[in-house]
């Protein structure tokens, strides 16, 4: 109703529709109290008090508080600490919007936007109008004339004062474009604040928080949600992004932390039910009963009412708490780097990590030993922040699990190998594909898709890169990656930081393989008793491999890798192991066709045996176990040779393989394996 009254007598009622008025919001005491930015205020000041050319363009990112400036303007003006000329003054911000709309014919809005200026000349009122650049070209539809260039005379003569917000981009865009427009304004920089800033800003708004989610903010959540708005909101600004955690981690609060009491509910839901029986009751005419459950009803909602009331006042004697655990809570939700503090539980999970890995990845204690390491170091909050959690090239023969192990390390850290960036650098080895991994510079092709390595980042912030055989790529290549091991970030190709502090980069590379080929020391010369001689060799190899290293990679990216790692070649010892895990693989295929399947120890020592290739790692057994044991399976399952339900064992006959149905004690039979010679198939 306060509009309504105004509109009779105003001197302005153009403006008191299209606007709000910022000053009287401000002597209602409904605007955020603005901490901090006196310096701005100043200059916004200094500029409204000149004589001509008297209008100031906050120009900033978004979020870093350019609307809050001019509140603080407004909250100035309301308490008379401003000079004589802009004593009386009112702020309103303009709605451009509600400007353009309904002017349905040419001229309308022209003739309203006249209007507008001359109630500005002939009043004392300042025009704030936030998103400056929808000014320019607002209203210009065929051959009218945009705000902005009726704008134009009136601003350079000093008859009427406007505000201006906009961000860099919008600024060079439309208004640099436009010089007659710009030089009618005065750009005022609006930088980002600083942590500190930040925590004083939070201070000051804490109250409002508090009042609108009826709890407490404690003061470590404010320094936590500044500290880690920071780190860990990439690509948006601070304050913003910092006021977003405490006010959404306070919703939180409320939601999870403040339950209704149990009887309050249990009342809650027998009033429902009351309800509905009475209803039953007037509906088959029974009147006394639903009288008598109206009475009920009536005492029970009291009850309620009474519970409400002393709910409600134990609630505002001892109101919930946002501590810095619910806004980290809130950081790991938007961002999917686990942020809160570590629980008993994941510590445990995080101290045993090399044995999960070694589940997967046999042998390789040096690898697996210093990636746990780097995983520890982030997840206790030591590591560097400034660069990724860790930056290894795992060299080494081929098929030892260099590629696994990075797999094996992403289901460990997100329970699932897909979290797995994986680039083939073999994709990358022309030149002109180097860019990809940024995006096409402007003007080519594909401007608009994104890197591929950029956009997976900014999706997932949180994850293992693998590049796979790295030295399969282009040079230029290592030349971008420089930044993301040294700073922690990439640039793509509009110029927008992606941030790389959170993943894990491997690289794997057989670079040198052959040359262990050659090396004939190398596999265990027959001698698997002389340790020294494996150690010697593995010395041996590791010395070649690096040498080659630096033949073929810049001593500026080598040196910025947390760690170059060599893997071993596998042992026979390991290759048999590798069998059970190979196995293990393959059970749960069998499994959709109601089969089960054992292997015997003499049929794993054939398969390890006849599997085991000192240079070639673990790929030749899976060859062997396709050969011997899928491949026969897959003929029985299609003969339908096996019924469902059977349990399969393989077993060692006459040197070969073979696959048979293994009786239990139930079919009159020992428990031992059923040698009818067509149950057994040669492999």
């Amino acid at each position: 109703g306060d509009k309504e009254k105004k509109k009779g007598d105003s001197k302005t009622p153009l403006i008191d529709q299209l606007a709000t008025d910022l000053t009287a919001m401000a002597e209602e005491g409904k605007l955020d109290p603005v901490i901090g930015r006196q310096k701005e205020i100043e200059r916004v000041i200094q500029i409204l008090s000149r004589r001509t050319k008297n209008n100031p363009a906050l120009i900033g990112e978004p979020g870093v508080g350019k609307t809050a400036i001019v509140e603080g303007l407004a909250q100035q003006i309301i308490q008379g600490n401003v000079p004589g000329p802009l004593l009386n003054k009112r702020v309103v911000q303009l709605d451009v919007g509600s400007l353009v709309a309904g002017t349905i014919y040419r001229g309308q809005f022209e003739e309203r936007m006249k209007r507008v200026i001359d109630e500005l000349k002939g009043s004392k009122t300042i025009l704030f109008i936030d998103e400056l650049h929808m000014v320019v070209g607002a209203g210009a539809a065929g051959s009218a004339v945009d705000a902005a260039n009726i704008l134009k005379p009136a601003l350079s003569r000093g008859e009427l004062q406007v505000v201006g917000a906009t961000t860099m981009e919008e600024y060079r865009k439309h208004i640099e474009s436009d010089a007659a427009l710009e030089r009618r304004f005065q750009p005022v920089r609006v930088e980002e604040p600083s942590v500190e800033e930040t925590i004083e800003i939070l201070k000051g708004v804490r109250e409002r928080y508090e009042a609108h989610h009826a709890l407490k903010i404690t003061d470590e959540a404010i320094n936590s949600a500044a500290t880690l708005a920071a780190r860990y909101v990439t690509e948006r600004f601070m304050p913003d992004k910092a006021i977003d955690l405490i006010d959404e981690a306070s919703s939180r609060v409320r939601m999870y932390k403040v339950p209704k009491p149990a009887e309050y509910v249990q009342a809650d839901l027998a009033i429902k039910a009351l309800e509905k029986e009475k209803k039953v009751a007037v509906e088959q005419e029974q009147f006394d009963r639903a009288a008598d459950l109206m009475g009920q009803e009536t005492d029970l909602r009291e009850k309620l009412q009474q519970m409400k009331l002393n709910w409600l006042e134990t609630m505002t004697a001892t109101p919930p708490q946002v501590t810095s655990e619910d806004v980290a809570e809130v950081v790991a939700m938007w961002t999917g780097v686990p942020v809160t503090r570590i629980a008993g539980e994941e510590s445990q999970r995080l101290l045993s990590m090399e044995t999960e890995l070694h589940k997967r990845i046999i042998g390789q204690d040096e690898p697996i030993n210093s990636i746990a390491k780097a995983v520890r170091r982030a997840r206790a909050g030591l590591k560097d922040p400034k660069r990724p959690i860790g930056s290894f090239i795992f060299l080494g023969p081929t098929g030892v699990g260099k590629s696994e192990l990075a797999k094996a390390l992403a289901e460990f850290m997100f329970g699932d190998e897909k979290a797995l960036v994986q680039l083939d650098m073999s994709e990358f080895m022309e030149r002109h594909n180097v860019a990809r991994l940024v995006g096409a510079p402007p003007g080519y092709i594909g401007y608009e898709e994104g890197g591929q390595l950029t956009e997976a980042i900014r999706r997932r912030p949180y994850s293992v890169v693998l590049l796979d055989e790295i030295e399969k790529a282009h040079p230029e290549t290592f030349n971008m990656l420089l930044q993301i091991l040294e700073d922690g970030h990439l640039a793509d190709a509009k110029g927008r930081k992606v941030d790389f502090r959170n993943t894990i980069m491997i690289m794997t590379s057989n670079i040198g393989a052959e040359l262990i080929q050659k090396d004939a020391v190398l596999g265990f010369s027959g001698k698997r008793n002389e340790v020294k001689t494996e150690e010697e060799a593995y010395q041996k190899m590791r010395d070649k491999l690096m040498g080659e290293l630096q033949r073929l990679f810049r001593p500026e990216f080598l040196n910025r890798l947390d760690n170059i790692v060599v893997f071993h070649s596998l042992t026979k010892d390991d290759i048999t192991k590798i069998v059970d895990v190979q196995i293990g693989f393959l059970k749960p295929r069998l499994t959709e066709h109601q089969l089960t399947l054992e292997i015997t120890d003499a049929a794993k020592a054939k398969l390890a045996e006849d599997g085991y290739d000192r240079f070639l790692g673990a790929r030749p057994l899976k060859r062997v176990i396709q050969r011997t044991i899928e491949d026969p399976l897959s003929e029985a399952v299609l003969s339908q040779e096996f019924k469902p339900g059977s349990a399969l064992i393989a077993d060692v006959i006459e040197g070969e393989i073979r696959l048979g149905v293994k009786e239990g004690p139930h079919d009159g039979g020992d428990g031992g394996v059923a040698m009818p010679e067509p149950a057994l198939m040669p492999a």
